[in-house]
């Protein structure tokens, strides 16, 4: 170990969907490689695809949809500003959807993480471990690296950390961090450089991937709780100096974007790019980032909602007459999109009034409105207005097919906080600019590379 370091029907896209879901979480810059002129991608694997290892050929359809709802309302906790600062450093145990691969250290160890846009930093399980949950690929052991170099107490990637998460073994002068999660599970250990090599170049079209030396990342010796035996840790993706995009800021140019499958694709996996994405599209429409604490989390300001041509005014309330700004979360570990319990009240009526079918009960009691499908089924487009963008849903990104003949609405209210979340991006390249603060959307098949 090195030294310490200094086009078919409404019913049959919405069934598709639901396959999808089933088939498918200030700026401080470290040293890295030189500049990627075209970027990279990798690929985001889905909680439930059959390429993930958390596959099960036994469970319905049904029972993958509603399994995700669970997930999502778990997750939603973290955001939650009731919950202590050290809750939301990072995300609820299980609580991601995406799963990607990178390889960390010399000789490189591959690792399965999840990818969180609602997390900062990079943690994985690592040998000795004091405590350690289950997982069934390798630990990763820094003593067989040659790259690894321990953090120092009182250096900037330490003080990166909030003072609530970090601990100084004055002994060994060895920077530490230590999580905590609302179901009880934690990480705790080490602070380090390594290098992580990720993904393939796009300038190259052959699997080359990318080695970034001397990356931040949490090197966990005592871990525990309700985490997934196939993953090795957490890939942080937020918008916090720890993060791995931030960290890479100067090699991206401060970009990155994602295009989830669209319903039609669910065997294939989604994919991550880091860097510039080269082409334009005069549908591309943009919506500022908003700064607000925690800076894990990416803040947008949603003005309002359309349900078909019927536009109403999002906010606490009907006689809301300002917007607040930054008040919706993106986030691609969240399956439902949230809104706030005041506001959802109008939109369930505006939507009755579109959609021409008997209302009926969905049997598990989770979700509403629910209506009686049939093949000639005409569901409404839903735009959501952010501040200098209109975002126009398909019928797939908001409904979801729970039985034979029934379908219900994927947006849900919530008390205190709202989420758009990934079901509502499906077949959207939804690109974020950390450098000018934005996040653009742009109608997309996601089947294609990009």
């Amino acid at each position: 170990m090195a030294s310490t370091f200094g086009n078919c029907s409404v019913l049959s896209s919405v069934v598709l969907l639901i396959m999808c879901i089933c088939l498918t979480q200030w700026l401080l810059v470290f040293p890295v490689a030189k500049t990627i002129p075209n970027g990279f991608s990798v690929d985001l694997i889905h909680h439930d695809s059959p390429l993930s290892p958390l596959y099960n050929p036994l469970e319905t359809p049904f029972d993958r949809f509603y399994n995700a709802y669970n997930r999502s309302i778990s997750r939603i906790n973290r955001f939650r500003p009731s919950y202590s600062k050290a809750v939301w450093s990072d995300i609820m145990a299980s609580g991601g959807e995406y799963f990607m691969n990178i390889s960390i250290g010399t000789p490189p160890v591959l690792v399965l993480g999840i990818a969180d846009t609602g997390s900062d930093l990079t943690w994985v399980q690592c040998k000795p471990c004091e405590e350690c949950y289950q997982q069934k690929p390798p630990l990763f052991d820094p003593m067989k690296s040659s790259t690894y170099k321990s953090v120092q107490c009182g250096s900037d990637p330490c003080n990166a950390l909030d003072s609530s998460d970090r601990i100084c073994d004055q002994e060994q002068n060895i920077c530490k961090y230590s999580y905590s999660y609302g179901d009880r599970s934690f990480s705790r250990g080490n602070v380090a450089l390594e290098k992580f090599t990720i993904g393939a170049a796009n300038s190259t079209r052959i699997d080359s991937p990318v080695s970034f030396p001397n990356l931040v990342f949490g090197c966990g010796h005592k871990n525990g709780g309700t985490f997934d035996d196939v993953g090795s840790g957490i890939i942080g993706l937020g918008g916090g100096p720890l993060s791995l995009v931030k960290q890479l800021s100067k090699s991206i140019h401060g970009k990155f974007s994602y295009c989830l499958q669209a319903p039609d694709s669910a065997a294939k996996s989604s994919k991550l790019i880091f860097g510039t994405v080269t082409d334009s599209d005069a549908d591309s429409t943009s919506t500022p980032l908003v700064d607000r604490d925690p800076s894990t989390y990416y803040y947008v300001t949603l003005e309002a909602i359309s349900v078909g041509d019927k536009k109403l005014a999002y906010g606490r309330g009907s006689a809301s007459s300002a917007t607040e700004e930054g008040n919706i979360i993106i986030d691609s570990g969240t399956t439902l999109t949230f809104l706030e319990s005041e506001f959802y009240n109008s939109l369930e009526s505006a939507l009755e009034e579109a959609i021409e079918a008997k209302r009926v009960s969905d049997p598990k009691g989770l979700l509403s409105p629910c209506f009686e499908a049939d093949k000639d089924m005409d569901l409404p487009i839903i735009t959501f207005h952010f501040s200098g963008a209109d975002v126009k849903l398909q019928p797939w990104n908001t409904f979801a097919q729970v039985q034979d003949h029934m379908v219900c609405f994927t947006i849900v209210p919530s008390n205190d906080i709202a989420i758009f979340g990934n079901l509502s991006q499906m077949d959207f390249l939804v690109s974020y600019d950390l450098e000018e603060r934005s996040v653009s959307f742009t109608p997309t098949d996601c089947t294609k590379n990009h």
